[in-house]
Protein backbone atom coordinates (compact mmCIF):
# COMPACT_ATOMS: atom_id res chain seq x y z
CA UNK A 1 0.00 0.00 0.00
CA UNK A 2 1.44 3.37 -0.99
CA UNK A 3 2.49 5.97 1.57
CA UNK A 4 -0.16 8.34 2.90
CA UNK A 5 0.19 11.41 5.03
CA UNK A 6 -2.92 12.37 6.99
CA UNK A 7 -3.04 15.68 8.82
CA UNK A 8 -5.92 16.47 11.09
CA UNK A 9 -6.98 20.04 10.42
CA UNK A 10 -10.23 20.56 12.28
CA UNK A 11 -12.66 18.22 10.56
CA UNK A 12 -10.49 17.69 7.47
CA UNK A 13 -7.79 15.14 6.68
CA UNK A 14 -5.75 15.83 3.55
CA UNK A 15 -3.74 13.53 1.30
CA UNK A 16 -0.27 14.41 0.03
CA UNK A 17 -1.39 15.68 -3.37
CA UNK A 18 -4.55 17.28 -2.01
CA UNK A 19 -6.65 15.58 -4.69
CA UNK A 20 -8.85 13.78 -2.13
CA UNK A 21 -10.01 15.33 1.11
CA UNK A 22 -11.83 13.58 3.94
CA UNK A 23 -14.39 15.59 5.90
CA UNK A 24 -15.93 14.53 9.18
CA UNK A 25 -19.72 14.84 9.14
CA UNK A 26 -20.84 17.43 11.67
CA UNK A 27 -23.94 19.27 10.47
CA UNK A 28 -27.41 18.06 9.52
CA UNK A 29 -26.76 19.09 5.93
CA UNK A 30 -23.57 17.01 5.86
CA UNK A 31 -25.51 14.04 7.26
CA UNK A 32 -28.10 14.53 4.51
CA UNK A 33 -25.31 14.43 1.91
CA UNK A 34 -23.82 11.35 3.60
CA UNK A 35 -27.12 9.49 3.23
CA UNK A 36 -27.84 10.77 -0.26
CA UNK A 37 -24.46 9.72 -1.66
CA UNK A 38 -25.28 6.13 -0.71
CA UNK A 39 -28.28 6.41 -3.05
CA UNK A 40 -26.86 8.55 -5.86
CA UNK A 41 -23.89 6.22 -6.45
CA UNK A 42 -26.30 3.52 -7.67
CA UNK A 43 -28.31 5.72 -10.03
CA UNK A 44 -29.75 3.46 -12.74
CA UNK A 45 -28.67 0.19 -11.07
CA UNK A 46 -31.57 -2.25 -11.31
CA UNK A 47 -30.49 -4.33 -8.30
CA UNK A 48 -29.87 -1.59 -5.72
CA UNK A 49 -32.69 -0.87 -3.27
CA UNK A 50 -32.38 2.44 -1.39
CA UNK A 51 -33.06 2.57 2.34
CA UNK A 52 -35.91 4.62 3.71
CA UNK A 53 -34.15 7.96 4.13
CA UNK A 54 -36.15 8.83 7.24
CA UNK A 55 -35.12 5.60 8.98
CA UNK A 56 -31.50 5.98 7.88
CA UNK A 57 -31.38 9.49 9.32
CA UNK A 58 -32.83 8.27 12.62
CA UNK A 59 -30.33 5.40 12.79
CA UNK A 60 -27.37 7.75 12.32
CA UNK A 61 -28.69 10.42 14.71
CA UNK A 62 -27.24 10.68 18.21
CA UNK A 63 -30.48 12.21 19.49
CA UNK A 64 -32.82 9.62 17.99
CA UNK A 65 -31.00 6.28 18.09
CA UNK A 66 -30.89 4.85 21.64
CA UNK A 67 -27.89 2.70 20.68
CA UNK A 68 -25.77 5.77 21.36
CA UNK A 69 -26.24 5.06 25.06
CA UNK A 70 -23.49 2.45 24.64
CA UNK A 71 -22.03 3.35 21.23
CA UNK A 72 -19.83 6.03 19.75
CA UNK A 73 -19.61 6.78 16.04
CA UNK A 74 -18.19 9.10 13.45
CA UNK A 75 -18.98 9.54 9.76
CA UNK A 76 -16.65 10.67 6.99
CA UNK A 77 -17.15 11.93 3.44
CA UNK A 78 -14.49 11.82 0.72
CA UNK A 79 -14.35 14.76 -1.68
CA UNK A 80 -12.49 15.31 -4.93
CA UNK A 81 -12.78 18.74 -6.53
CA UNK A 82 -15.76 19.53 -4.27
CA UNK A 83 -17.59 16.39 -5.44
CA UNK A 84 -18.46 13.61 -2.97
CA UNK A 85 -16.79 10.37 -4.07
CA UNK A 86 -17.13 8.17 -0.97
CA UNK A 87 -18.49 7.78 2.54
CA UNK A 88 -17.85 5.60 5.59
CA UNK A 89 -19.19 5.29 9.13
CA UNK A 90 -17.12 3.93 12.01
CA UNK A 91 -18.77 2.71 15.20
CA UNK A 92 -17.61 1.45 18.57
CA UNK A 93 -20.22 -0.64 20.33
CA UNK A 94 -18.81 -0.75 23.85
CA UNK A 95 -21.52 -3.12 25.03
CA UNK A 96 -20.64 -5.61 22.27
CA UNK A 97 -16.95 -5.36 23.12
CA UNK A 98 -17.70 -6.09 26.77
CA UNK A 99 -19.89 -9.09 25.95
CA UNK A 100 -17.55 -10.58 23.34
CA UNK A 101 -14.37 -9.54 25.22
CA UNK A 102 -13.00 -7.65 22.23
CA UNK A 103 -11.66 -4.22 21.37
CA UNK A 104 -13.25 -3.93 17.96
CA UNK A 105 -14.52 -1.02 15.94
CA UNK A 106 -17.13 -1.49 13.22
CA UNK A 107 -17.27 0.10 9.81
CA UNK A 108 -20.54 0.48 7.94
CA UNK A 109 -22.64 2.77 5.76
CA UNK A 110 -19.74 2.57 3.32
CA UNK A 111 -19.84 3.44 -0.38
CA UNK A 112 -17.19 4.67 -2.78
CA UNK A 113 -16.22 5.06 -6.41
CA UNK A 114 -13.72 2.58 -7.86
CA UNK A 115 -10.61 4.54 -6.98
CA UNK A 116 -7.65 3.39 -4.88
CA UNK A 117 -6.89 6.81 -3.42
CA UNK A 118 -10.49 7.42 -2.39
CA UNK A 119 -10.82 4.02 -0.73
CA UNK A 120 -7.48 4.23 1.06
CA UNK A 121 -8.25 7.70 2.39
CA UNK A 122 -11.73 6.71 3.59
CA UNK A 123 -10.61 3.57 5.40
CA UNK A 124 -7.51 5.35 6.63
CA UNK A 125 -9.74 7.92 8.36
CA UNK A 126 -11.95 5.20 9.88
CA UNK A 127 -9.00 3.12 11.04
CA UNK A 128 -7.20 6.16 12.50
CA UNK A 129 -10.35 7.17 14.42
CA UNK A 130 -10.72 3.64 15.82
CA UNK A 131 -7.03 3.29 16.66
CA UNK A 132 -7.02 6.60 18.54
CA UNK A 133 -9.73 5.18 20.80
CA UNK A 134 -7.77 2.09 21.72
CA UNK A 135 -9.40 -0.37 19.33
CA UNK A 136 -7.35 -3.35 18.14
CA UNK A 137 -9.41 -4.53 15.14
CA UNK A 138 -12.02 -3.16 12.77
CA UNK A 139 -14.71 -5.29 11.13
CA UNK A 140 -17.80 -4.84 9.00
CA UNK A 141 -19.92 -3.78 7.30
CA UNK A 142 -21.91 -3.77 10.54
CA UNK A 143 -24.30 -1.32 12.13
CA UNK A 144 -25.16 -0.35 15.66
CA UNK A 145 -27.31 -3.47 16.18
CA UNK A 146 -28.04 -6.77 14.47
CA UNK A 147 -31.18 -5.16 13.02
CA UNK A 148 -29.13 -2.68 10.97
CA UNK A 149 -27.76 -3.48 7.52
CA UNK A 150 -24.73 -5.77 7.66
CA UNK A 151 -22.53 -7.84 5.40
CA UNK A 152 -20.89 -6.82 2.11
CA UNK A 153 -22.30 -8.57 -0.95
CA UNK A 154 -19.71 -10.99 -2.41
CA UNK A 155 -22.04 -13.20 -4.51
CA UNK A 156 -25.36 -12.41 -6.17
CA UNK A 157 -24.65 -9.06 -7.80
CA UNK A 158 -27.34 -9.82 -10.39
CA UNK A 159 -30.07 -10.21 -7.75
CA UNK A 160 -32.29 -7.39 -6.51
CA UNK A 161 -31.62 -6.41 -2.93
CA UNK A 162 -34.23 -6.22 -0.14
CA UNK A 163 -35.41 -3.65 2.38
CA UNK A 164 -33.03 -4.93 5.04
CA UNK A 165 -29.89 -5.74 3.05
CA UNK A 166 -26.92 -3.97 1.47
CA UNK A 167 -26.18 -3.85 -2.23
CA UNK A 168 -22.69 -2.96 -3.40
CA UNK A 169 -20.66 -3.13 -6.59
CA UNK A 170 -18.29 -6.11 -7.14
CA UNK A 171 -15.23 -3.84 -7.01
CA UNK A 172 -15.85 -3.23 -3.29
CA UNK A 173 -14.65 -6.75 -2.54
CA UNK A 174 -11.43 -6.26 -4.55
CA UNK A 175 -10.58 -3.16 -2.52
CA UNK A 176 -11.25 -4.89 0.80
CA UNK A 177 -8.87 -7.71 -0.05
CA UNK A 178 -6.28 -5.28 -1.45
CA UNK A 179 -6.27 -3.38 1.88
CA UNK A 180 -5.63 -6.55 3.87
CA UNK A 181 -9.16 -7.20 5.13
CA UNK A 182 -10.01 -10.91 5.46
CA UNK A 183 -13.18 -12.93 5.94
CA UNK A 184 -14.63 -12.89 9.45
CA UNK A 185 -18.14 -14.28 8.90
CA UNK A 186 -20.47 -14.98 5.98
CA UNK A 187 -24.24 -14.78 5.62
CA UNK A 188 -26.28 -16.49 2.88
CA UNK A 189 -29.73 -15.83 1.45
CA UNK A 190 -32.21 -18.12 -0.27
CA UNK A 191 -35.03 -17.72 -2.77
CA UNK A 192 -37.81 -20.16 -1.93
CA UNK A 193 -40.51 -21.18 -4.38
CA UNK A 194 -43.82 -21.23 -2.53
CA UNK A 195 -45.56 -24.57 -3.10
CA UNK A 196 -48.90 -24.57 -4.92
CA UNK A 197 -50.49 -26.56 -2.10
CA UNK A 198 -49.76 -26.87 1.59
CA UNK A 199 -47.40 -29.88 2.00
CA UNK A 200 -48.94 -32.63 4.13
CA UNK A 201 -45.67 -33.09 6.04
CA UNK A 202 -45.95 -29.59 7.53
CA UNK A 203 -49.58 -30.19 8.50
CA UNK A 204 -48.70 -33.44 10.24
CA UNK A 205 -45.62 -32.00 11.92
CA UNK A 206 -47.47 -28.97 13.27
CA UNK A 207 -50.17 -31.15 14.86
CA UNK A 208 -47.54 -33.32 16.54
CA UNK A 209 -45.73 -30.26 17.90
CA UNK A 210 -48.94 -28.81 19.34
CA UNK A 211 -49.74 -32.04 21.18
CA UNK A 212 -46.23 -32.76 22.47
CA UNK A 213 -45.18 -29.25 23.45
CA UNK A 214 -48.43 -27.61 24.48
CA UNK A 215 -47.90 -24.79 21.99
CA UNK A 216 -50.53 -22.86 20.10
CA UNK A 217 -50.51 -20.18 17.41
CA UNK A 218 -51.94 -16.83 18.45
CA UNK A 219 -54.22 -15.45 15.74
CA UNK A 220 -54.60 -11.67 15.90
CA UNK A 221 -57.55 -9.93 14.30
CA UNK A 222 -56.46 -6.31 14.50
CA UNK A 223 -53.08 -4.56 14.36
CA UNK A 224 -53.78 -3.02 17.76
CA UNK A 225 -53.76 -6.58 19.11
CA UNK A 226 -50.05 -6.77 18.24
CA UNK A 227 -48.94 -4.15 20.75
CA UNK A 228 -49.42 -6.27 23.90
CA UNK A 229 -46.89 -8.69 22.32
CA UNK A 230 -44.65 -6.13 20.62
CA UNK A 231 -42.00 -5.80 23.32
CA UNK A 232 -42.05 -9.56 23.93
CA UNK A 233 -41.16 -10.09 20.25
CA UNK A 234 -37.91 -8.16 20.68
CA UNK A 235 -37.20 -9.74 24.06
CA UNK A 236 -37.56 -13.11 22.34
CA UNK A 237 -35.10 -11.94 19.66
CA UNK A 238 -32.68 -11.13 22.50
CA UNK A 239 -32.93 -14.69 23.81
CA UNK A 240 -32.89 -16.40 20.44
CA UNK A 241 -30.00 -14.47 18.88
CA UNK A 242 -27.77 -13.96 21.93
CA UNK A 243 -25.03 -16.35 20.74
CA UNK A 244 -24.97 -15.19 17.12
CA UNK A 245 -22.07 -13.28 15.60
CA UNK A 246 -21.83 -9.72 16.87
CA UNK A 247 -25.26 -9.71 18.50
CA UNK A 248 -25.88 -7.40 21.45
CA UNK A 249 -29.01 -7.58 23.57
CA UNK A 250 -31.42 -4.74 22.83
CA UNK A 251 -32.13 -2.42 25.75
CA UNK A 252 -35.67 -1.47 26.70
CA UNK A 253 -35.20 1.93 25.04
CA UNK A 254 -34.03 0.22 21.85
CA UNK A 255 -37.01 -2.11 21.99
CA UNK A 256 -39.35 0.88 22.24
CA UNK A 257 -37.53 2.44 19.28
CA UNK A 258 -37.95 -0.64 17.08
CA UNK A 259 -41.56 -1.19 18.12
CA UNK A 260 -42.38 2.30 16.89
CA UNK A 261 -40.40 1.76 13.69
CA UNK A 262 -41.56 -1.69 12.60
CA UNK A 263 -44.92 -2.64 14.10
CA UNK A 264 -46.97 -0.21 11.93
CA UNK A 265 -45.58 -1.89 8.77
CA UNK A 266 -46.65 -5.43 9.67
CA UNK A 267 -49.30 -7.44 7.89
CA UNK A 268 -51.14 -9.76 10.24
CA UNK A 269 -51.25 -12.56 7.64
CA UNK A 270 -47.49 -12.82 7.92
CA UNK A 271 -47.05 -12.33 11.64
CA UNK A 272 -47.06 -15.67 13.44
CA UNK A 273 -46.80 -15.81 17.22
CA UNK A 274 -46.30 -19.18 18.92
CA UNK A 275 -47.13 -19.21 22.63
CA UNK A 276 -47.27 -21.74 25.44
CA UNK A 277 -50.87 -22.62 26.06
CA UNK A 278 -50.39 -22.81 29.82
CA UNK A 279 -49.18 -19.24 30.38
CA UNK A 280 -49.29 -17.44 27.00
CA UNK A 281 -45.49 -17.02 27.01
CA UNK A 282 -44.13 -16.14 23.56
CA UNK A 283 -41.65 -18.82 22.41
CA UNK A 284 -41.61 -18.35 18.64
CA UNK A 285 -42.21 -15.62 16.09
CA UNK A 286 -42.10 -15.42 12.32
CA UNK A 287 -42.42 -12.11 10.49
CA UNK A 288 -42.84 -11.66 6.75
CA UNK A 289 -43.66 -8.69 4.59
CA UNK A 290 -44.60 -8.29 0.95
CA UNK A 291 -41.42 -7.16 -0.78
CA UNK A 292 -41.16 -3.38 -1.01
CA UNK A 293 -37.87 -3.48 -2.93
CA UNK A 294 -39.27 -2.22 -6.24
CA UNK A 295 -41.45 0.31 -4.44
CA UNK A 296 -38.39 1.74 -2.69
CA UNK A 297 -36.64 1.98 -6.05
CA UNK A 298 -39.55 3.98 -7.47
CA UNK A 299 -39.66 6.16 -4.36
CA UNK A 300 -35.84 6.56 -4.26
CA UNK A 301 -36.10 5.87 -0.54
CA UNK A 302 -38.40 8.81 0.16
CA UNK A 303 -41.86 8.64 1.67
CA UNK A 304 -42.91 12.03 0.26
CA UNK A 305 -44.25 13.34 -2.00
CA UNK A 306 -45.31 10.14 -3.83
CA UNK A 307 -43.20 7.40 -2.26
CA UNK A 308 -45.96 6.52 0.20
CA UNK A 309 -48.20 5.46 -2.68
CA UNK A 310 -45.66 3.00 -4.10
CA UNK A 311 -44.99 1.59 -0.63
CA UNK A 312 -48.71 1.30 0.15
CA UNK A 313 -49.35 -0.67 -3.06
CA UNK A 314 -46.41 -2.99 -2.41
CA UNK A 315 -47.42 -3.70 1.19
CA UNK A 316 -50.92 -4.56 -0.02
CA UNK A 317 -49.32 -7.07 -2.38
CA UNK A 318 -50.65 -5.43 -5.52
CA UNK A 319 -48.56 -6.54 -8.51
CA UNK A 320 -46.15 -8.15 -6.07
CA UNK A 321 -45.35 -11.87 -6.06
CA UNK A 322 -42.39 -11.89 -3.62
CA UNK A 323 -42.61 -12.21 0.15
CA UNK A 324 -39.69 -11.13 2.35
CA UNK A 325 -39.11 -13.40 5.33
CA UNK A 326 -37.80 -10.76 7.71
CA UNK A 327 -37.03 -12.91 10.72
CA UNK A 328 -37.66 -16.13 12.58
CA UNK A 329 -36.86 -16.34 16.28
CA UNK A 330 -37.40 -19.34 18.56
CA UNK A 331 -36.73 -19.46 22.29
CA UNK A 332 -33.58 -21.55 22.92
CA UNK A 333 -35.64 -23.89 25.13
CA UNK A 334 -37.81 -24.79 22.12
CA UNK A 335 -35.24 -24.82 19.32
CA UNK A 336 -35.17 -28.14 17.49
CA UNK A 337 -38.67 -29.03 18.73
CA UNK A 338 -40.62 -28.32 15.56
CA UNK A 339 -41.70 -24.72 16.15
CA UNK A 340 -40.69 -23.97 12.55
CA UNK A 341 -43.43 -26.35 11.37
CA UNK A 342 -46.01 -24.19 13.16
CA UNK A 343 -44.63 -21.10 11.44
CA UNK A 344 -44.69 -22.70 7.98
CA UNK A 345 -48.20 -23.97 8.64
CA UNK A 346 -49.30 -20.33 8.88
CA UNK A 347 -47.06 -18.67 6.30
CA UNK A 348 -47.52 -21.04 3.37
CA UNK A 349 -51.36 -21.05 3.23
CA UNK A 350 -51.43 -17.24 3.60
CA UNK A 351 -48.88 -16.84 0.80
CA UNK A 352 -50.81 -19.20 -1.49
CA UNK A 353 -54.12 -17.47 -0.74
CA UNK A 354 -52.68 -14.01 -1.48
CA UNK A 355 -50.94 -15.04 -4.71
CA UNK A 356 -47.28 -14.91 -3.69
CA UNK A 357 -44.99 -17.16 -5.73
CA UNK A 358 -41.62 -16.69 -4.02
CA UNK A 359 -40.24 -15.96 -0.58
CA UNK A 360 -36.82 -14.46 0.03
CA UNK A 361 -34.94 -15.20 3.22
CA UNK A 362 -33.01 -12.53 5.02
CA UNK A 363 -29.28 -13.05 5.65
CA UNK A 364 -28.57 -16.03 7.87
CA UNK A 365 -25.14 -16.96 9.14
CA UNK A 366 -23.48 -19.53 6.92
CA UNK A 367 -22.45 -21.52 10.00
CA UNK A 368 -25.98 -21.48 11.48
CA UNK A 369 -26.99 -24.88 10.15
CA UNK A 370 -30.16 -24.97 12.27
CA UNK A 371 -31.59 -21.99 10.40
CA UNK A 372 -30.39 -23.14 6.98
CA UNK A 373 -32.02 -26.54 7.54
CA UNK A 374 -35.45 -24.84 7.57
CA UNK A 375 -35.40 -24.82 3.77
CA UNK A 376 -34.46 -28.50 3.35
CA UNK A 377 -38.03 -29.59 2.58
CA UNK A 378 -38.75 -26.69 0.24
CA UNK A 379 -37.64 -25.71 -3.25
CA UNK A 380 -34.95 -23.25 -2.22
CA UNK A 381 -31.75 -22.05 -3.87
CA UNK A 382 -29.00 -19.88 -2.49
CA UNK A 383 -28.91 -16.57 -4.36
CA UNK A 384 -26.58 -14.31 -2.37
CA UNK A 385 -23.63 -14.36 -0.01
CA UNK A 386 -22.49 -11.53 2.24
CA UNK A 387 -19.32 -11.11 4.20
CA UNK A 388 -18.06 -9.33 7.29
CA UNK A 389 -14.39 -8.46 6.79
CA UNK A 390 -11.91 -7.86 9.59
CA UNK A 391 -8.46 -6.27 9.90
CA UNK A 392 -5.91 -5.85 12.66
CA UNK A 393 -5.29 -2.17 13.40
Amino acid sequence: MRQRNQQNKGNQLNSINMSVTIHKVITKDELRKFIQFGIDLYEGNEYFVPPLVYDERATLSRTKNPAFEHCDASYFLAYRNEEIVGRIGVIINYKANEIWKERNARFGFVDFIDDIEVVDMLFGAAESWARSRGMEKIHGPLGFTDLDHEGMLVEGFDQISTLSTIYNYPYYVDHMERMGYVKDQDWVEFLITIPKEMPDRFLRASEIVKKRSGLVVKHLQDKNDVYPYAKDIFRLINRAYKDLYGFVELSEKQIDYYVEMYIPMLRLEFLTLVVRQEDNKLVGVGIGLPSIAKALQKARGRFLPTGWYHLYKALKGKGNNVLDLLLVAVDPEYQGKGVNALLFNEFIPAAIRLGFEYAESNPELDLNHKVKSMWNDLDARQTKRRRAFIKQL
